[in-house]
């Protein structure tokens, strides 16, 4: 028997035993090996503030409309950041794809089957195992650095130093950036400046659009990338970039945005503020680049050394204690980054 990770209320996980799939023709059984939580989206779907939760998504009009909600509890296997080995086959000539080690998006589940496809999905060699729950995360991010159009020796700020946010900084730095992370935890800050952060800012002491515009001749940053979700971070965010610049908004806003202040500095500056969101690639690259493309192009900066991403994770959990792991994540966010949910048997 296996195993999946359910939501049965907003604020209850339960661990459910499932039977084993078998996988069919021109399909692969895939075996977890790791599944790393996503505290942002995931957190939304467990404390039931997902809008898929209180609307209908219409997918032809791209619009949330009243009535029936497109998603219900209980929710299984929710989750996008899985490692896993191929156990078995279903097609005849596909016996060589055992054993190989996979990333992608099955959700917190202890098997699944896949087109056989999914197996191109794999890690490179000498890269650990775990790495491989970042490939989608690290296109999340990847995707707010496109969205930035960074410049060679611009100034970066990034609101929000969780996992997005840490790798985001790495990236832009990649880019030629003087990179300045914003962020109200002491130990996130630390870490992003162990990682390469020119800067780190405490928006709870530090006055951050004045600060930055002390450092930028009063410009203001040529680029902000909000990766926090908080509508207070986004509009600070509006108050350090500098005129006719851009806010990229990567974080997954919930509820009413009281907080922002749309006719002062957005108004007044002609601040442009940019949806990132992973459905999507900004239409002058998306000719170029796709998701597996990011994913594997973080997953390839990382084993050249040049992306810190086993830094990020900073508990393990036993998949069948994932109970733990959701209310630690909800009620202590400030002591965590990437959690990750372990399914080997020695776990």
């Amino acid at each position: 028997m296996g195993h999946l990770v359910r939501f049965s209320s907003p604020g209850t996980v339960d661990v459910v035993e499932v039977e084993d799939p078998s996988p069919g023709p021109g399909q692969v059984l895939l075996e977890t090996a790791y599944s790393g939580i996503s505290a942002g989206t995931e957190l939304t779907a467990y404390r039931g503030t997902n809008p898929y939760l209180a609307s209908e998504w219409d997918p032809a009009r791209k619009l949330f409309v009243p009535g029936s909600s497109t998603m219900s509890y209980p929710i299984d296997a929710w989750g996008y950041e899985e490692v896993g080995r191929v156990a078995a086959v279903g097609s005849t000539g596909d016996e060589d794809l055992v054993g190989k080690l996979v990333w992608g998006s099955w959700g917190h589940r202890s098997t699944v089957v896949r087109p056989a496809e999914y197996a191109r999905q794999r890690l490179l060699p000498g890269v650990e195992p775990m790495t491989g729950v970042f490939g989608r995360i690290g296109a999340i991010a990847f995707n707010a650095i496109l969205d930035a159009d960074i410049h060679l020796g611009e100034s970066v700020v990034v609101f929000g130093a969780g996992v997005p946010g840490q790798i985001v900084a790495q990236l832009a730095r990649l880019n030629g950036a003087r990179v300045t992370v914003v962020d109200p935890v002491p130990t996130r800050r630390a870490l992003a400046e162990r990682l390469g952060a020119d800067e780190t800012l405490d928006p709870a002491s530090d006055d951050v659009a004045a600060a930055v515009r002390a450092a930028t001749d009063n410009r203001g940053a040529d680029v902000v990338i909000e990766m926090s979700g908080a509508y207070q971070a986004l509009q600070e965010a509006v108050r350090t970039v500098g005129y006719n610049s851009r806010v990229v908004a990567g974080g997954f806003f919930q509820g009413p945005a009281t907080a922002l202040k749309l006719g002062e500095e957005f108004h007044h500056n002609r601040v442009a503020i940019v949806c990132s969101q992973i459905s999507g690639v900004a239409s002058h690259l998306q000719h170029r680049w796709s998701d597996l493309r990011m994913s594997r192009t973080v997953l390839s900066l990382a084993h050249d050394g040049k992306l810190a991403l086993d830094d990020l994770v900073t508990h393990v959990f036993p998949a069948k204690s994932a109970s733990d792991a959701f209310d630690m994540l909800d009620k202590m966010p400030q002591d965590v980054l990437q959690v990750v949910l372990d399914y080997r048997e020695t776990a």
